[in-house]
Formats: C-alpha cells, sequence, structure tokens
C-alpha cells in the first residue's frame, strides 16, 4: 500500500540544475502590497509561500535565493503584515504571504490580514501553486489548518513544506510526518508530496528550488 503524502523524489539533475539557475539569477524586491489595488500584473508563473509566525519562513526564502537578507527575518513574530512580491529573472513571481496566528497581534489587523489573504487567493489566476509552511517540531496546528481551508475554498494548489527539520530527532520527525499526512488527507487542495527542508542545513533546498521551476 502506497504511503499517503510520500516525501518528493529526488529530482533528477536536469531538473535540480533549472532549479539551481532559476534561483541563481536575479531575486528582487518588488513591492510590498495591502491592498488588492496594489498587485503588480499577473504576467508571470505565481508561486506564494504561507506560514504560521515564527515557523522560519522568512528564513526559507532567504537559503532559497542565496541571500542572507532577501526577506526580512524577524525576532517579533507577525511583524510583516504586508503581501511582499518578489521578482525572479522575468518569469517568475516569488510571494512571501503575511504570517499567521500570531497571538499578540491586533484583531483589527488580523482581520485586515484575513481578508487580504482570501481576496488574494481567490483571485490571483497566474499563482501556479501555494507552499504552506510547517514547524517540523510541531506539526498542523488549528491555524494552519484554517489557511489550509482557505486555500480549498479558494481552489488553489498548495504543497506542505516542513521547516526546521533539523531542530527534532529523526523518530520525531517521523511522528509529525504522520500526524501532517492524517491532516492533510481532509484537504482536497492538498499537493499529495511532502518536502522536508532545513534553512540551516541546507536540506531539502534544492528540491524545492527544482519543483518550483517546475511549474508552468
Amino acid at each position: 500500500m502506497a504511503l499517503p503524502f510520500p516525501l518528493v523524489e529526488e529530482p533528477d539533475p536536469q531538473t535540480l540544475e533549472r532549479g539551481r539557475k532559476l534561483f541563481l539569477g536575479e531575486v528582487d524586491f518588488l513591492k510590498g502590497v495591502v491592498a488588492m489595488s496594489g498587485l503588480p500584473p499577473a504576467d508571470r508563473i505565481e508561486v506564494c509561500f504561507a506560514g504560521r509566525s515564527n515557523v522560519g519562513k522568512s528564513s526559507l526564502i532567504n537559503a532559497l535565493t542565496g541571500r542572507k537578507a532577501l526577506a526580512r527575518a524577524s525576532n517579533t513574530p507577525g511583524r510583516t503584515q504586508e503581501v511582499n512580491f518578489f521578482t525572479m529573472a522575468d518569469s517568475h513571481y516569488l510571494v512571501d504571504l503575511p504570517g499567521y496566528g500570531y497571538a499578540n497581534a491586533p484583531l483589527p489587523i488580523v482581520a485586515k490580514w484575513q481578508a487580504l489573504l482570501k481576496s488574494y487567493l481567490s483571485g490571483r489566476a497566474n499563482l501556479r501553486r501555494a507552499f504552506v509552511l510547517i514547524d517540523a517540531r510541531h506539526g498542523v496546528k488549528a491555524v494552519d489548518e484554517e489557511i489550509m481551508a482557505l486555500l480549498d475554498s479558494s481552489a488553489v494548489t498548495f504543497q506542505t513544506v516542513l521547516t526546521k527539520a533539523d531542530k527534532v530527532k529523526e523518530a520525531e520527525r517521523e511522528k509529525v510526518l504522520t500526524q501532517v499526512r492524517n491532516r492533510l488527507a481532509t484537504h482536497p487542495a492538498a499537493f499529495p508530496e511532502l518536502i522536508v527542508t532545513s534553512s540551516e542545513k541546507g536540506w531539502g533546498i534544492p528540491t524545492l528550488r527544482a519543483t518550483i521551476a517546475s511549474l508552468v
């Protein structure tokens, strides 16, 4: 019996090289958006990254791009309140969505984030895939279920990426993977493969690059 939501297989050399070249080129911050009216033209392939505050999203984006401070990593989770657009070569937008689930954020700000996210996810025709980041130490939490449900209702395919995998022992990581797989089974928009990463160790980074480069 095949394991549900298996780990992504190692890409072939050509696909790995395509991913390396995509992220080796120019990656620049374009703009931060606080309303749908500010979105750039939908004229290229787009992928977005979503994750609860302190999941390591900024660190992962920096590791992918090979830039130490492209995405702002903050000691205050939930600080970034904009949808941040980055250009990659002339072919892709990489989109950093606001962190969610930060208890100390004022309710009006949380409501504004949620409204912007819903509008963006429902109305961005060139969005090829969302990557939902899950902390390998904790697994899927209720706030993660909320964003997954939003992606379901928006018919946006999302792929789960585990972060900080180096922070847990292999046995504990397997328990978390089982929990994640069980939760994903209830979400029709979930892409049926997982990627396990560590920004510090570089685990899974080439695979994630290759996955993004393969989206057309």
